[in-house]
């Protein structure tokens, strides 16, 4: 199922959980295709905020498309939550007391990887990705955690979005014989690279590690060849607390499915809404106590409880998972409570 349709379904569920209202007032949604296209961003937010006249804009999945949102937000001063994109811009140079995140920054799952690759004591790492915000700022984080700790990325190979020719890329990495290879990519071009590098004979040779999204949402399709890799991100199956085991039933319930990371992304922007809009009885107008109650709320999250930076990212524990059958399984906390650098932020 598309990342989008997750985010959707758990927004949706945990208002209906509210009994449809947040903060007492009905919610009403209204819809724009984003297309996953940058070029089209400012008109299509532009379209919510003045002929819609929405109280809020929940969006988006691509980080490319984010940074129009976030400048046509931060223009209007409208409230945005961002259930996905990980662009660190978002909470840095163009952090806004406006600007929510319940997701992550890109910066996160990488650096929490990169931390567990230096504790295991690794030398020389290849990082490979898409050249593109998600993929390159991901693998900044990787290496400012790797490097910091004595590691060395030995080289940084990236190829343009969406291309999945990984062929030449994948005899490069083996030419270089690493440690080990760090990589991001996600949704088809994830399954796609996962095969390949099975199809390569490089499952057993060359460790492979990456931030989460590689093996979420894609277990289904990638098969046998993705079990045993291990990625870091914020969510993972098998979690201990009540929140996710309930989480989980409902959400099997209401969709015939079981839920992932976008599902939950979704569901705590809802929880984010929510702490506002009921601090204000859903007077919505009143955007600095709206504000002022998103920051200050706990959110009681599937993922485990978490509390927003002075960026209003997450501040937020990083799994280290590793595939087992159709699961991300947890194997253990990678880091606790990573919070992002926010830099360039002024909040």
């Amino acid at each position: 199922m598309p990342c989008h349709r997750c985010i959707e379904n758990g927004f949706k569920m945990y208002v209906q959980e509210q009994g449809g209202k947040l903060g007492g007032r009905e919610i009403e949604y209204f819809k724009v295709d984003d297309e996953s296209d940058p070029a089209k961003s400012p008109e299509n937010a532009t379209k919510l905020i003045k002929r819609d006249q929405v109280d809020v804009v929940v969006g988006t999945v691509h980080s490319g498309v984010q940074m129009g949102i976030v400048k046509v937000a931060k223009e209007n001063n409208t409230l945005l939550i961002i259930p996905n994109a990980g662009v660190d811009e978002a909470t840095g140079p163009l952090c806004g007391p406006n600007i929510f995140r319940s997701s992550f920054s890109n910066w996160q799952p990488g650096y929490a990887m990169g931390h567990v690759l230096a504790e295991r004591g690794m030398k020389k790492v290849v990082t490979l990705t898409w050249k593109y915000a998600a993929g390159e700022q991901s693998v900044k984080g990787f290496k400012e955690a790797f490097e910091a700790k004595g590691g060395k990325v030995v080289k940084e190979l990236s190829l343009p979005f969406p291309n999945v020719e990984f062929q030449a890329l994948i005899t490069e990495v083996a030419s270089i014989k690493p440690d080990a290879v760090f990589v991001f990519f996600a949704g088809g071009g994830a399954v796609k690279f996962v095969k390949d590098w099975a199809a390569a004979g490089l499952k057993d040779k060359i460790p492979l590690y990456a931030s989460g999204f590689l093996t979420d949402g894609t277990l289904e399709a990638q098969g046998n060849a993705a079990q045993g890799i291990e990625t870091t991100l914020h969510y993972a199956d098998g979690l201990s607390n009540p929140r996710d085991k309930s989480f989980r039933l409902e959400y099997a319930k209401a969709y015939k499915l079981q839920p992932d990371v976008y599902a939950v992304q979704g569901y705590d922007a809802a929880q984010l809404l929510a702490a506002g809009a009921s601090a204000v009885k859903g007077d919505m107008s009143k955007k600095a106590e709206v504000i002022k109650a998103m920051e200050q709320t706990k959110v009681d999250s599937p993922r485990g409880a978490f509390t927003l930076s002075k960026a209003h990212n997450p501040v937020q524990d990083f799994y280290l998972r590793k595939v087992d059958g159709r699961e991300n399984r947890l194997g253990s906390v990678a880091v606790k409570a990573l919070a992002d650098p926010a830099r360039g932020c002024r909040l």
